[in-house]
This record gives structure tokens, sequence and C-alpha cells, in this order.
């Protein structure tokens, strides 16, 4: 089974060799020479300079958004408290209107039972006009003047009686009233003062969040600076010489779970995020001799020269078959894995040429790059 599968993969390897013979002599015989002006991932290094800044920015937006949170709430906490003053001020001056029409209720009492005694009164003086020999001589008996002047008597203790009852209950009611007030006045206050802190918490939350804007606005130009440089990134792998097609339907045996999840979204075997460069010529490495180091995240392609160097994996500048091509042009680098090769010209399948993640094989003029040559390796 294994001497099959390898018969197949030389006989799909001989296949490009030719394809990519036959279209590397078109190129030469129609005079065209590819130049590799500028590498692949020239940007990567402004881009991340960008996006490096966007997440300080977006960390400092996000404590930004936090503490608006936090100004917002104490708003309305403050704001729950003044309506609960506010409603306890209305139903504190309701009992204060309720105490006043109980006092005019009492003065208009007092008024009328003042006139009703006043009547008694006049006629108790124009009883005491009368000597007592002459009240005396009225009446049919003794008992009869008694009477008569115990009357006059209940009559003066009623009058005291009843004004007293009036004029303390008023003064009751009053009292009542004035400790209304005072609850009142205490109240609006505290209203006052916490309309005060709200004012000022309104300040810092409008303060914070023109701050978050500032900082979100400045995310925003990054990132049309990103796409701008995307654009020019693009711009530059397409100087690297070769058209990209889609090639291999397979994508050339990059395994399924790495090929299918959003790019970034997994760490492969060998700590690279998926569907980058650098994680598609690591699975080659391994599919092909079996023996790829785990280099621990030395994600970026400009690196793996260093890293094989060290693991004395051998390296140089004259292409082959199933070695790794690196540019070292930009921040990162990139990385190809080689599949054929004719003179200068070799024939390439990568990943993320694009910047989007995608698989595709390309013809490029191989001078000026790195090969990593893993099958000359025995560690």
């Amino acid at each position: 089974m294994k001497g099959l599968m390898l018969k197949q993969k030389n006989q799909k390897t001989k296949v490009r060799s030719l394809l990519f013979a036959l279209v590397t002599t078109l190129i030469l015989t129609g005079g065209i020479f590819y130049s590799v002006v500028v590498r692949a991932d020239q940007f990567d290094a402004q881009i991340q300079a960008l996006n490096d800044q966007n997440a300080g920015l977006q960390g400092q937006s996000n404590q930004l958004g936090a503490q608006a949170a936090s100004y917002q709430d104490q708003v309305n906490k403050l704001q729950d408290q003044i309506d609960s003053l506010q409603q306890a001020i209305v139903t504190n001056q309701n009992k204060s209107d309720d105490l006043q029409k109980k006092i005019d209720a009492e003065e208009a009492e007092l008024v009328k039972e003042k006139k009703v005694l006043g009547e008694d009164i006049k006629q108790m003086y124009l009883d005491g006009q009368v000597s007592t020999l002459e009240l005396l001589a009225s009446s049919s008996n003794l008992g009869d003047f008694i009477d008569k002047e115990q009357y006059r008597n209940s009559v003066q203790s009623k009058i005291k009686d009843t004004v007293d009852q009036i004029n303390i209950l008023k003064a009751q009611l009053v009292d009542q009233q004035k400790e209304v007030q005072a609850l009142i006045a205490d109240e609006k206050n505290q209203q006052g003062q916490l309309s005060s802190a709200q004012s000022q918490q309104n300040q810092l939350l409008a303060y914070t969040e023109d701050q978050k804007a500032n900082f979100d606005q400045q995310i925003k130009n990054n990132n049309s600076q990103i796409a701008s440089l995307r654009l020019q990134q693009l711009a530059a792998n397409r100087r690297l010489g070769g058209s990209a097609v889609p090639g291999d339907p397979g994508h050339g045996g990059y395994p399924a779970y790495l090929d299918n999840a959003y790019q970034d979204s997994l760490i492969d075997p060998w700590g690279m995020f998926n569907r980058e460069c650098v994680s598609y010529t690591a699975w080659k490495v391994q599919e092909t001799y079996g023996n790829m180091p785990y280099w621990g995240g030395a994600g970026n392609a400009n690196q793996w020269p260093g890293d094989a160097v060290r693991y004395g994996i051998p390296t140089g500048s004259v292409p082959k078959v199933h070695s790794v091509a690196i540019s070292m042009a930009g921040g990162y680098g990139h990385a190809m894995w080689v599949e054929a090769v004719n003179g200068n010209m070799i024939y390439v399948s990568q990943y993320n040429y694009d910047l989007a993640g995608h698989y595709s094989e390309m013809s490029i003029n191989g001078s000026g790059l790195i090969y990593i040559y893993f099958g000359e390796w025995h560690g």
C-alpha cells in the first residue's frame, strides 16, 4: 500500500515537473523574465504595527467602555434616588396640604364656635345685669334659681373648654405641618446634592465616551490603513513573478480540520496558526519526511532559516524539489513548498499568498530566495 502511494506521489510530481517545464519554456521563449522586485509580505511589519496599535487602542477603548458603563450605572442609581426622593416630597407635600386643610377646618370651626358662644356670652352679660334679688324674684322657687346659676357656670366652662380644645388641635396640626415641611426641605436638600453628584457623573461619562470615541476613531483609521497596506501587499505578492491559481483541489494534503477552520483560529502541531504559509509548509515537511521540528510558535517565515541553522538543517540558495523556499522580505517573510524546479524557475504551492488564508500554486523566479533542505536533515 505504501509502495502504491509513493508511486502515485512520484507520478504526480513528474506530471507537475513536465507541466512546469512546459510553462517555463513558454515563458522564456516568449522573452518574459520574472524579476522579484518586492517579496511577499513586505508590508506585514506595517500591518502588524497597526494591528498592535489597534490591540492597545482596543484595550483602552474597552476599559473606557467599562468605565463609561460604570458611570452610567452610577447616573442611573442616582436618578433612582432622586426619583425616590421626589416621590417622597410629593407624598409629604400631600400630607402637608391635608394638614393645612385640617387647620383651615379647625379655624373655621373655631370661628363658628366663637359666633355661637358669642351669643351665649351676650346673653350671660345681659343676665349679669340682673341683680341676685331680681333673679331670685323672677325664679319660681329656689331650685329654679340654682339651675339658672349652674347653667350660666356651665356655659362659661363650655366656652373655655371648646376654645381650648380647638386651639390645642390647631397647635398639634401646625406642629405636624412644620415637621412635614422640615422633612420636605431636607429631602429637597438631599435631592439637590444627588443632582449635583449626578451632574458630575454625567460629565465624567461624557468625557469618557468622548475619549472612547477618539480611540475607536483611531482604530477605524488604522483599519483603513491596514486595508490599504493589504492591497499594496497583494500587489507585492504578485511581483514574485507568478500568477496564483487554485491548483490541487486537495490543497496539497493540508489537514481538513485546519483547512476548514477560520484562519488563525487554531494552532497546528508545530505551534503555527492554521492556514498561514508556515503552517502549510510545516505540514508538507511532516508529510514528506516524517519529521518536522516543533519550533514553539516561531510562526514567521523569515525566522525559519535561523531556526533551521540552530537545528542543524541545511540551507542554501539553490532551489530543490521538496525544499521550503523562504522570502525574507517584509516583517514576516513568506514560506512556499517547492513542487518542481527548472533552472531558476520554480513551481510552488502555498497558503495565504492572497492574505485571505487560501491555498494556491504558481510559477516564479526562485533567485534570491533561501531554501531549507529538510530532506537532507537527519535530526
